[in-house]
């Protein structure tokens, strides 16, 4: 029978789990052949499944449905949770409250260990940074689905006008929130806080903007469908000369209705309605210069570069000329990279170091018994869907390293040949499958540290209070759900 496997994950979203889950399944609790297993999953977090939780948009529950996998997952005794622990160095932003717990304590109590850390921070733009007249989307993001960094609230009663910079689902996310009629988002899973406020807001119209064209746009064709469909906005009609294809080339299926979707143009005649919004086709931000004064009807005046795509690379470059877009706010939605303080970071991928899989050394040597999985191995890319082809294939890579012999390793990756493995063991080959780091211990018993137990109690609270109020849930802040998994802990 192979040794015994004690696996820590760092990060609780969907890649995390969904190794977890693989892990499990493929070795089944009561199959003698198995190795005695635990999977212990730790997130900074209070609050389990990541970007589920503090990145779908509110109006996409349906997203949300890998939960009940992920729920499952947690019921397997060999499983447990620990959430609002940071590890490793303090990072620049952290969490407020979470309880410090040093990477050697992981290695120390560890057989091996994934990284599922994902991409946390937003990707600024050089030419506009931030301000008060400049943020980033993921400010954003966090203020609606009340991420526990705790973003102040924008001033939508002091903004008319709103540019986004980035033509990705984020943006139209946070387009269609703020051209959504609050009364339209009370059913979903929208904090009464964040309602008040966008039942305040002065935003008319937002404009969209991307270097490249149509046909390079980063966006959905249900996303862009969901936008052109707003009940309460229309769409700025798109100069037709940009929604003609180049001769001789072949559009993919999704190029094509896009197309047809920005041809047809939104479902409600432009200027009908009392909100608005628009796309910005060859555009890049040049220069962003800020009001003279700081009276809310004085607007910012964001330069525009004019672009053009480069026939041999497919690049936007700039053409010499430039335009000027007057806007209340700038929000700028270029994608994620992972924290740079994370160990094992690359500054040249912007992610951390590995290979199919594997954690790497800076030579390019696989560190024994050490992964990294979804974003935090591969950049902030792809959907759930993906995310979860990337974890199984990571679940079998450590599988054929736990369990060789074993009948279910049928798509790990091992080391390339190439790759060597390096030497040194920075994990505890024969660690004790029950213990745990002793700042856990403390922590579960100071009440800083949550548990999965912990999070359906908060999770069924919310639902009931969120039923109580004719929608999905309301949730609760941190400080909040600490109270209340005290008194839960209290009850006989």
């Amino acid at each position: 029978m192979p040794p015994p496997v004690k696996l820590a994950i760092i990060g609780g979203g969907p890649s995390a789990f969904y190794v977890a889950s693989r892990l499990l399944s493929l070795l089944p609790l009561k199959d003698p052949m198995s190795p005695p297993l635990r999977v212990h999953m730790y997130d900074r977090l209070w609050a389990p499944h990541g970007l589920v939780r503090y990145g779908v948009a509110p109006d996409h529950p349906e997203v949300k449905n890998c939960t009940n996998k992920f729920d499952a997952t947690a019921t397997d005794p060999r499983f447990r949770f620990f959430g609002n622990v940071n590890i490793g160095s303090t990072p620049l932003h952290s969490i407020p409250r979470a309880l410090h717990l040093p990477l050697t304590s992981i290695l120390n109590n560890y057989s091996h260990l994934l990284f599922a850390t994902g991409c946390t921070m937003p990707t600024l733009h050089p030419a506009i940074p931030p301000s008060v007249y400049c943020i980033p989307a993921l400010s954003l993001v966090h203020w609606y689905t009340q991420h526990p960094s705790q973003p102040p609230p924008p001033a939508l009663d002091k903004i008319t006008h709103l540019t986004l910079i980035g033509q990705g689902n984020v943006s139209l996310d946070i387009a269609r929130i703020l051209l959504t009629s609050p009364s339209v988002l009370r059913q979903y899973d929208v904090p009464e806080h964040v309602l008040e406020v966008l039942s305040r807001s002065t935003v008319k119209h937002v404009s969209i903007v991307g270097r490249r064209g149509p046909l390079e746009a980063a966006f959905t064709t249900k996303e862009l469908r969901e936008m052109i469909n707003l009940p309460e906005a229309s769409m700025v009609p798109i100069e037709p000369t940009l929604l003609t294809p180049p001769s001789g080339v072949a559009l993919t299926r999704q190029q094509r209705r896009t197309l047809e979707l920005l041809q047809k143009g939104s479902k409600n005649r432009p200027g009908s309605t009392p909100k608005s919004w628009s796309l910005h086709f060859y555009r890049s931000p040049a220069s962003l210069t800020l009001p003279s004064s700081a009276s809310a009807l004085d607007m910012a005046n964001l330069t525009l570069a004019h672009t053009h795509l480069d026939p041999a690379t497919h690049r936007a470059v700039p053409t010499g000329e430039t335009s000027t877009l007057p806007t209340s706010l700038v929000v700028t939605s270029l994608g994620f990279h992972a924290d740079p303080e994370t160990t094992f970071f690359d500054p040249a991928l912007r992610h951390l170091r590995s290979s199919a899989g594997r954690i790497t050394s800076s030579d390019g040597s696989a560190l024994k018994n050490m992964y990294a999985s979804g974003w935090a191995a591969n950049g902030a890319k792809g959907v759930l869907a993906s995310t979860m082809i990337d974890a199984y294939a990571v679940a079998g890579t450590i599988l054929s390293d736990i369990a060789p012999s074993s009948e279910a390793v049928t798509t790990a990756a091992p080391p390339p040949p190439e790759t060597e493995m390096a030497p040194d063991e920075l994990l505890n080959r024969r660690p004790d499958l029950d213990a745990l780091p002793s700042e856990i211990v403390h922590g579960i018993k100071d009440g800083m540290v949550t548990q999965y137990d912990d999070w359906k109690v908060i999770d069924a609270e919310e639902v009931r209070r969120g039923g109580a109020l004719g929608k999905e849930r309301e949730r609760m802040g941190w400080d909040e759900a600490l109270s209340f998994i005290a008194l839960s802990r209290a009850r006989p």
